[in-house]
C-alpha cells in the first residue's frame, strides 16, 4: 500500500488563491514561497495527506481548472 505522506495546498495572498501545489513538508514549502514572493503569502492545507500519485492527479486537475 502506498504511503499517504503528501499534502495538497493552496498558496494564498490574502483571500486569493495564487497557486496550488503538493509537498511533503508544508512548513518548509511555505518558507520557500515566502522567500520568493514575500511575507504576504501563506499556505492553506487542502484535505488530508494523500499518496504522491493521488496528489499529482489533484495538482493536474487544479492546473486545468477542474474540481
Amino acid at each position: 500500500m502506498a504511503k499517504r505522506d503528501t499534502y495538497k495546498y493552496h498558496l494564498k495572498q490574502g483571500n486569493k488563491i495564487i497557486q496550488s501545489g503538493i509537498t511533503n513538508d508544508l512548513d518548509r514549502r511555505e518558507r520557500e514561497h515566502q522567500r520568493k514572493r514575500g511575507d504576504g503569502v501563506h499556505i492553506q492545507k487542502v484535505g488530508n495527506r494523500t499518496t504522491r500519485g493521488g496528489a499529482k492527479d489533484w495538482e493536474k486537475q487544479q492546473k486545468r481548472g477542474t474540481p
